[in-house]
């Protein structure tokens, strides 16, 4: 019995899906949890792109100014590579937008927070976000939100105080922006500044570390002292607090006066999304923001798409974003392959921060072909077009470790769909190209295509080449 199909048969064209292609395609599962609605009174979508819109116009304006004048990675645009404007630019978009050099500067510092323009090396350059400005609400919601998360760096902090007690205050900020949106109204200020001492005071108590040193007094026999005060009291966070509060409401966040705080409607949404992010990453099965990143990436490979990038920005805000980005790409250089595209789709969500980690793994064989598509969708290209920085042969590669993916963790018909998605125009020359790119996986990807195709003369065909490789001829 013969095949109808040739054994040179052309493969159909299409071009490669995203790394998450194997994912995405198993996950197809409908969240159980039905989508949340915002608060009553939270203003429509539309508006509050509109309100963040108005913050952020003098932003806006200078990364516009910045883009046109200057273009992408020109050079000049920064004095440092740090985000600085060169004195020289800063005194050229003043004359050119009608602003002192302090209004250029500071909205110049709001645009690099909001993701309006990034720096990359020594250049600045329109962010993604900028491109979108006008046409795309998400886009502008996004960056306000980035710009929210950003407070702290929005307006110095008083001087004289101790750093610990800053990063106390920071830390502490959370739960006192959840008691204001909780509150729905105008909270006064003695109030807040109670509940973040009590917060300090936990947060204190949690990393509070017990001597391994022997107590003299006690070996001696003495019984311990009553009522004796603690070693460290507690500063006075009055100042603290109102330096927050005046940050928050630098952003747009609330606003604060006649001894009262109230958060703004863009505000109240901010926290009420975070809130209900970490709702939804406690309600998991595997609770995942409590996890390490392999578990939580494990947890989220059940989940559609738009439900793992909620889980990944749950998990992401429960922890320092450098050690998130470094678990995560710990995470990537394991042996599952679903763990690697799911960990690049984590950090496509941390955004530019995680930029510096992502170029350091570059010269890494196995995670080459997922950084190099996530740094090109970072400088802007289209996620359909990012796969041609991809050479043929880590393209190649790619194919083979989502294969591998798909083997471990799909079904069989998917993986023969996946054929489609190679880069080769006949089946021989991807067989070729697989058997010479190397990867560790290729002989099992081999197997498994063979056991699952339904052409009997392709199947062999593979087969074949698993042993060819399998005992290096």
């Amino acid at each position: 019995m013969t095949s109808r199909i040739p054994r040179d048969s052309r493969l159909r064209l299409v071009r490669p899906r995203p790394l998450a292609a194997a994912p995405r395609a198993m996950n197809q599962r409908r969240s159980r949890r039905p989508a949340p609605r915002p608060p009553e009174g939270t203003p429509a979508p539309a508006e509050l792109a509109r309100m963040a819109r108005s913050r952020l116009a003098g932003a806006a304006r200078v990364a516009h100014w910045a883009d046109a004048a200057l273009g992408p990675g020109s050079d000049g645009a920064t004095a440092d590579g740090k985000a600085t404007l060169s004195e020289t630019t800063a005194e050229r978009a003043a004359a050119d937008l009608g602003l002192t050099v302090a209004q250029v500067r500071a909205d110049w510092d709001t645009a690099r927070l909001a993701g309006l323009v990034e720096v990359h090396g020594d250049s600045a350059r329109p962010g993604w976000r900028l491109r979108a400005w006008d046409r795309d609400d998400s886009a502008v919601l996004r960056g306000w939100v980035a710009l929210f998360d950003a407070w702290s760096l929005a307006h110095p902090e008083p001087a004289g105080h101790e750093p610990a007690a800053v990063a106390e205050v920071v830390s502490a900020m959370p739960q006192v922006l959840s008691f204001l949106q909780l509150s729905a109204g105008p909270v006064p200020v003695d109030q807040l500044l109670d509940l973040l001492q009590q917060r300090v005071t936990e947060l204190r108590t949690e990393r509070c570390e017990i001597s391994y040193e022997p107590d003299p007094e006690l070996l001696a026999g003495a019984a311990p002292a009553v009522g004796t005060p603690p070693a460290e009291p507690a500063p006075d966070l009055a100042p603290l607090l109102d330096w927050a509060l005046h940050a928050l409401g630098s952003v747009g966040a609330l606003t604060d006066g006649d001894g009262h705080a109230t958060l703004t409607p863009l505000g109240s949404w901010a926290v009420w999304v975070k809130l209900e992010q970490i709702c939804v990453a406690a309600q998991s099965p595997a609770g995942n923001i409590e996890q390490g990143a392999e578990d939580m990436l494990r947890g989220c490979a059940q989940l559609r798409p738009n439900a793992a990038r909620a889980e990944y920005r749950a998990w992401l805000a429960a922890r320092p974003v450098g050690s998130a980005v470094t678990e995560l790409i710990d995470a990537a250089r394991g042996e599952d392959a679903l763990l690697r595209g799911l960990a690049f789709e984590a950090l496509r969500v941390v955004g530019a921060p995680a930029e510096a980690d992502v170029h350091a793994v570059v010269d890494e064989p196995a995670l080459r072909p997922y950084a190099l598509l996530w740094l090109a969708e970072h400088d802007g290209a289209d996620p359909e077009d990012a796969h041609e920085v991809l050479t043929r042969q880590e393209a190649t590669w790619l194919w083979v470790d989502t294969a591998a993916a798909v083997a471990d963790h799909g079904e069989a018909p998917m993986l023969v769909r996946h054929l489609e998605s190679a880069v080769q125009l006949t089946v021989p020359q991807l067989l070729d190209e697989v058997r010479a790119v190397g990867h560790p996986r290729t002989v099992q990807v081999l197997v498994a295509l063979a056991a699952a195709h339904p052409d009997p003369a392709l199947a062999k065909a593979v087969r074949r080449a698993a042993f060819q490789v399998h005992t290096g001829g």
